[in-house]
């Protein structure tokens, strides 16, 4: 059986799938797997409170074990009429395919099934093990999806030896961009305390707000690396400063902020909070700091599965692509931890953005990326398509 990749795409732009709600768009891609010949294995976690459902579909067997990862969950699609099409109409026109999840990622997930049908159908005695880890938590805590299982399928020796995730990671033109790596991510809650009181009075209270821009001037201030060779400097964004105080004349008693630090690998998450709480107490006075560690850094360093996939992407396109470690965290991450991961995908601009769209030439270019990868990767490297 052959998949259209296009026309599988806008089938799942058409199943609404918020976070954490993709049962329905699991469901069409098990069947379409299941009908291909992959084994399926839903994988519902709850940890976090909130049932999460995930598939594993794989083929083969033995080493090398390729997974190939992507997520069906979407962001809300906001207020529909701004939208120029319904959110979830899949609707094609002038040459690209409208709708929440076109570019992020539901095309790289139909891109990459089309693919390893279309490659099995080939090969079907290859050598080694295929699957796709297809999750429903990765634009939300990301807690019970890819991460938990990669620990089920380590827990049975289906542990990775490779991976690509297909997010968006081409820029201006498919295949200009990959990435092999991403920057760590930490969250503070900063809350300082002083004594309230009235404005016209000062020498009766401690001014929590004053206290609150002096730490947070030292942590603007904070030159925390050069970058590295792979990755810009550190960078420290303040996201929200509120002291609860609508009345002029009473000065705060509490103070409160939310930083983001996008790190590179000088760095980890513990030995960032480690210097952040001992630049905060030299400076005096009561405080509270909250951190959360959303990602830590990680690279992948330049080898097989890197040349592998570049030389998939310039046969498609005539061009190698750039390997380089910008943009947020995402599913990558977690496969950091067992092997090699690359993320690689289509031009994504317009991603979490109202009129959502893709290039359909574009989706077809991937799915055949993918496809010529999967000949490379295990072996076929004379089979022509």
């Amino acid at each position: 059986m052959s998949i259209d990749p296009v026309a599988f795409t806008a089938a799942l732009v058409r199943i609404p799938s918020v976070t954490p709600d993709c049962s329905a768009a699991l469901d069409l891609c098990e069947r379409v797997l299941s009908d291909a010949g992959f084994a399926c294995t839903r994988l519902p976690f709850a940890s976090a409170g909130t049932e999460v459902d995930n598939l594993l579909a794989t083929t083969g067997s033995g080493r090398p074990h390729l997974v190939l990862s992507g997520h069906l969950d979407t962001v809300p699609p906001g207020d529909p009429t701004r939208w120029s099409v319904h959110p979830f109409g899949g609707e094609i026109r002038d040459g690209r395919l409208f709708g929440r999840g076109a570019a992020d990622m539901k095309s790289g997930v139909a891109a990459m099934i089309a693919a390893a049908i279309a490659f099995c159908e080939r090969h079907p005695r290859f050598a080694g093990r295929l699957s796709l880890f297809l999750t429903g938590d990765e634009e939300g805590p990301a807690i019970d999806g890819t991460a938990r299982m990669l620990d089920w399928a380590r827990e049975r020796g289906l542990a990775p030896d490779a991976c690509v995730v297909g997010e968006p990671t081409s820029r201006e033109r498919l295949g200009d961009v990959a990435k092999i790596g991403r920057r760590g991510s930490l969250t503070g809650r900063l809350t300082v305390f002083g004594k309230q009181g009235h404005t016209a009075y000062p020498e009766r209270a401690e001014n929590a707000a004053h206290r609150l821009i002096e730490l947070l001037s030292a942590l603007l201030a904070l030159r925390l690396d050069e970058g590295t060779a792979h990755f810009p400097p550190s960078s420290v964004q303040i996201a929200s400063i509120d002291v609860g105080n609508p009345a002029s004349n009473v000065i705060p008693g509490e103070a409160r902020a939310l930083f983001n630090i996008r790190f590179n690998d000088r760095h980890s998450g513990a030995l960032l909070e480690r210097r952040l709480r001992t630049l905060f107490d030299a400076l005096g006075g009561a405080y509270e700091l909250s951190v959360t560690i959303g990602a830590e850094p990680f690279l992948t360093e330049r080898g097989p599965l890197t040349e592998t996939l570049a030389r998939a992407i310039e046969e498609v396109t005539g061009s190698r692509p750039r390997f380089d470690t910008s943009g947020g965290t995402s599913d990558a991450r977690f496969f950091a931890r067992y092997c090699p991961v690359v993320e690689f995908g289509l031009p994504g601009p317009t991603m979490h953005q109202i009129d959502e769209q893709v290039r359909t030439s574009d989706i077809a270019g991937l799915a055949r990326i993918f496809e010529v990868f999967l000949e490379h990767f295990f072996g076929f490297k004379d089979a022509s398509l």
